[in-house]
């Protein structure tokens, strides 16, 4: 039974797909002259590594081809023949049963046109392709090509259009083509800050990621199933490798096999799932009910009510080839750690790879070095200083009070997974209120049983506590007390991503203090309006929000937010509630929050299907994700955008900024480009 248990639990830990916007393909575009009515329209496109884009010669039944169309043709401008392609590789595709025909690294296309109109000052062509990895994307992009004057370039001369050879004359009107080349370069500069910045904030995720599960590591080699481990370990390999070197030699390879066993382990997670496929379900109802039930299990298991063991015949068999010399041997003596531990370890290191494959990516991958790297590095130092043994506190029964610890964390963690679930829904069963009341008896039972007032299963007899276990005690109960205001409506700043927003409670406007207030009742509201955090009001229809703005002559924010979105969350109560970004948030733009994951079902007559992605638009949260996609090329939440009546942007989006002063300054810039 445990067997199958643990079976149907790896396989739910696992079940999490990602999907976010991906642009491999990188494209520009020149023209070269041939003659005085001759152009060759070049288009180049820089391919990122791993990814492969399909010819338009590939066979039929096949993957998808490259497609070209060129507008206005007609009266303007002739095309010559088809559009040329550089060399590209071949190669059966088993699955397709056809010969795919397919680029890397880079591609050019050329097409050849005589133009018809001496007046024509630029070429519009767009391109729809297919590029693939491990997932396929299918994907189009759009040139303007600006056509030189006749007389201006000799034969054969290139003309290209970086952002450096743009040159505006200020006393003239820019003309119609000008304006073409120069919003085409400039989006494109865009789109490159845009993915700049991307990635820096992926970094920084990634680096959360590794450092958070470094501390999993930590706390794990304080659990009774590994900590015993580390000196007896040590002195097997200084004791019994014939020398001090080679003993060394010995315990680091031990280290490095631990960081690899569990490495590996998140690779399995991004091979299977992709390292660009794992977001989509982290805010779906199913995931997050999912791994409720999941973290459960596991703080079940650390609280004592049973223990989570791998079969007796996996121990058995990586025992016997530990038994036997060699690297190998010392392979399978980590790999026997990682089984033997697995009681203490394994709801740990199943909490991570759900907090990490949710972030997709290589996450996964991140988080197991992280961990392992945590597990695996006193082994080495021990083995270093072996005189550092002498200070290791003696085994005892306070590695089952960090057991049981990890158990409380698992629990409370486990039910804002739960919150995640009823908000998506909007079922109002885990309100604020209700979900900071489980907190704090969670955190204030957590708090009892370090100051010995409970004991688990598990736990020695216990005639005194020791002033560290005193201290956690003190911590654990301030922090408890801490969380109390919040049930009647304070904002708990230290927490602000974790329970729901006050929005979503039994008494949204807090306990005390507003409720004689007239200024959220509906009659004073515009229509479609609604109180939103701190009492902004907030429309959740486009539209009606538009309309609204154009009536009172303010500019537009629109929000791009979730239900389950965390940073969502934090924004809204550590960065909207400062006082200067509150005022402009009150009475300088109208607010616009669109939540992507809302599951309403739209009217019939709204139903329709997307001309971006080919998707059935059914619910609210599909319309606002088309129209984040669709119109700004992403589905990232939080995502915050200035429009003015004509809904054109007033500057740049502008995505999760925690930094008060540097969010302030966006808005202030928006506002002051309004007119």
């Amino acid at each position: 039974m445990k067997k199958v248990l643990f079976f149907l639990i790896t396989i739910l830990a696992f079940a999490n797909l990602n999907a976010q916007i991906v642009n491999p393909v990188k494209w520009s575009s020149r023209v070269e002259k041939i003659s005085d009515a001759e152009f060759n329209l070049i288009m180049e496109g820089k391919i990122e590594d791993g990814w492969h884009m399909y010819s338009q010669f590939t066979p039929e039944n096949g993957p998808l081809p490259a497609e070209f169309k060129f507008e206005n043709a007609k009266g303007n401008y002739e095309l010559i023949g088809k559009v040329k392609e550089s060399p590209y590789k071949k190669q059966f595709n088993e699955v397709f049963e056809v010969d795919e025909y397919y680029f890397e690294k880079k591609v050019t296309f050329t097409q050849k046109v005589k133009i018809t109109n001496p007046k024509l000052t630029s070429i519009k062509g767009k391109i729809d392709f297919q590029v693939c990895k491990e997932v396929c994307i299918n994907q189009d992009n759009t040139f303007n090509f600006a056509l030189p004057k006749i007389n201006a370039a000799t034969k054969g001369e290139i003309i290209d259009v970086p952002v450096t050879d743009i040159n505006i004359d200020s006393t003239k009107t820019a003309t119609k083509g000008e304006k073409k080349v120069i919003d085409s370069v400039v989006k494109q500069k865009v789109d490159e800050i845009k993915s700049y910045v991307t990635k820096k904030e992926e970094n920084k995720s990634l680096w959360t990621i590794f450092f958070l599960a470094f501390l999993g590591g930590l706390a794990a080699l304080l659990t009774p199933c590994v900590f015993p481990m580390i000196p007896m370990t040590v002195s097997f390999f200084t004791k019994h490798s014939g020398s001090r070197q080679k003993g060394i030699a010995n315990a680091i390879f031990y280290g490095i096999s631990i960081i690899v066993i569990y490495v590996v382990l998140g690779l399995i997670i991004v091979g299977v799932f992709g390292a660009e496929a794992l977001n989509a379900l982290s805010t779906g109802v199913a995931f997050n009910i999912i791994f409720f039930i999941i973290l459960v299990f596991f703080a079940l298991s650390f609280l004592g009510a049973f223990e989570i063991m791998l079969p007796n015949s996996w121990a058995n068999k990586v025992d016997r080839q530990a038994g036997k010399s060699g690297v190998i041997a010392i392979f399978f003596m980590a790999l026997a750690l990682a089984i033997v531990s697995f009681s203490c370890t394994g709801p740990i290191v199943g909490t991570l790879l759900v907090e990490s494959a949710s972030k997709g990516g290589i996450a996964p991958i991140i988080g197991m070095l992280g961990f392992s790297s945590a597990i695996a590095l006193p082994f080495m130092l021990f083995a270093l200083f072996p005189t550092w043994l002498n200070s290791l506190p003696k085994s005892g029964g306070w590695m089952n009070s960090v057991k049981v610890s990890l158990g409380f964390l698992e629990l409370a963690f486990a039910f804002k997974f739960l919150s995640n679930a009823d908000l998506v829904l909007q079922m109002h069963l885990l309100e604020r209120e209700v979900f900071l009341a489980i907190w704090i008896a969670i955190f204030g039972t957590w708090a009892l049983y370090l100051f010995g007032k409970i004991t688990l299963p598990h736990d020695s007899p216990l005639s005194h506590i020791s002033v560290g276990r005193l201290s956690l005690g003190l911590l654990v109960l301030s922090f408890t007390v801490y969380m109390i205001p919040g049930l009647f409506g304070a904002p708990l700043k230290l927490i602000s991503a974790f329970p729901p927003p006050q929005t979503y409670s039994e008494s949204p406007r807090g306990f005390f203090g507003h409720s004689n207030s007239t200024s959220g009742e509906k009659s004073d509201l515009p229509e479609g309006a609604v109180l939103g955090e701190h009492d902004i009001v907030t429309f959740h229809d486009y539209d009606k929000g538009l309309a609204y703005a154009k009536k009172v002559n303010k500019p537009i924010m629109i929000d791009f937010t979730g239900y389950a979105c965390v940073n969502c969350r934090k924004m809204e109560i550590n960065v909207w509630s400062d006082e200067k970004v509150l005022d402009v948030l009150k009475n300088k733009v109208v607010l616009i929050s669109l939540y992507v994951d809302d599951k309403r079902e739209l009217p019939e007559n709204e139903r329709t299907i997307s001309k971006t992605t080919g998707k059935e638009i059914v619910t609210y949260g599909n319309k606002w994700t088309d129209f984040i996609i669709s119109k700004y090329k992403t589905n990232t939440q939080p995502y915050y955008v200035l429009t003015d009546l004509n809904e054109n942007n007033l500057n740049e989006p502008i995505s999760y900024t925690p930094n008060i002063d540097e969010y302030l300054a966006w808005l202030n810039d928006g506002i002051s480009k309004f007119k």
